[in-house]
């Protein structure tokens, strides 16, 4: 089964519009449309109320009166309670709706106003002539402006029509382009602004820096950063352990030394006693007395003597 609503048809190779037979409609053809009543009527038949907006199945037609090449259209409604067929029309003179049979319109205070404006100008234009001239400058004047408007409207309309696709991106690309460089300006005159804000004293004079303090500024800061690369670098630690090995093979835990002299005397004494009287009466250089440290070396080195 093939689909009801698609979007494309399938058309025959050979299929040509021009053998398609025309039909013959009659000027005075009705179409069927939906609508809502654009003012508020009573039927003439029956007295029946039909308030703006109520929504009917209506016939529109064409009929044969223009205004100013705009056409104007009949529509036929019924009414809801006797079913008496009721006729308006288009007022393309006042852009407005007029009933025509069937049906009358109400009253309407809107239009009462109007009405009694529009007697009242007559009424004094008739008795002041100054102010007929004045009114009819006045509408004058109107009336120009409006077609001056309607004027430029149609000019930029023949404009639009004529511009091409490729001149408007150009055109659009380019007004982009200059936007961002109107911002690109706005900020830094912004940034200009705020620094001459900032560089200034008490008595808003604007403060200049010389080359050479700022030469010497950038020698200071070299000068800085070598500093702090030194610092940066590991310092080298003396090496503790070895010195404390050595104190201890020289001389025990506390690192004392014993006394030589001592030593050499008693070997001394054991291999050569004293053979005579005469040797032993030879006055002998004093011994010197032996220190307190020597003596606590000796003490200390009973351990490596055993």
């Amino acid at each position: 089964m093939s689909e009801r609503k698609v979007l494309n048809k399938y058309f025959p190779p050979d299929f040509d519009p021009a053998l398609i037979p025309r039909r013959k409609q009659p000027k005075d053809l009705q179409h069927k449309v939906r609508l809502m009543t654009p003012f508020s009527m009573r039927c003439n038949t029956c007295g029946e109320y039909i308030y703006k907006g109520k929504k009917f199945n209506a016939r529109k037609e064409t009929t044969d009166e223009l205004y100013h090449s705009i056409k104007i259209y009949r529509f036929y409604i019924r009414c809801n309670r006797c079913a008496a067929e009721i006729t308006f029309k288009t007022d393309p003179a006042n852009s407005d709706y007029a009933a025509e049979n069937g049906a009358q319109r109400n009253f309407e205070p809107w239009r009462d106003e109007k009405g009694e404006m529009a007697a009242e100008r007559e009424e004094e234009e008739e008795n002041n002539p100054m102010k007929a001239l004045e009114n009819r400058t006045l509408d004058s004047k109107r009336e120009m402006e409006i077609m001056d408007a309607l004027d430029e409207i149609r000019t930029r309309n023949a404009m639009n029509e004529r511009v091409d696709a490729d001149s408007l991106l150009d055109k659009m690309a380019g007004t982009e382009e200059e936007t961002a460089t109107k911002r690109q300006q706005d900020e830094d005159e912004e940034d200009e602004r705020l620094t001459r804000e900032v560089f200034k004293d008490v008595d808003g004079e604007r403060i200049k820096r010389l080359r050479d303090d700022l030469d010497e500024s950038k020698e200071e800061l070299s000068a800085a950063k070598v500093a702090m690369a030194k610092f940066a670098q590991p310092l080298a630690l003396p090496d503790f352990s070895a010195p404390m090995i050595k104190k201890r093979k020289q001389g025990g835990s506390l690192g004392l030394v014993k006394s030589k002299t001592a030593k050499t005397e008693t070997s001394t004494s054991k291999k050569n006693p004293p053979t005579t009287a005469a040797t032993s009466a030879t006055p002998k250089p004093a011994a010197k007395p032996a220190s307190l440290l020597s003596l606590v070396g000796d003490y200390g080195s009973d351990s490596e003597s055993d």
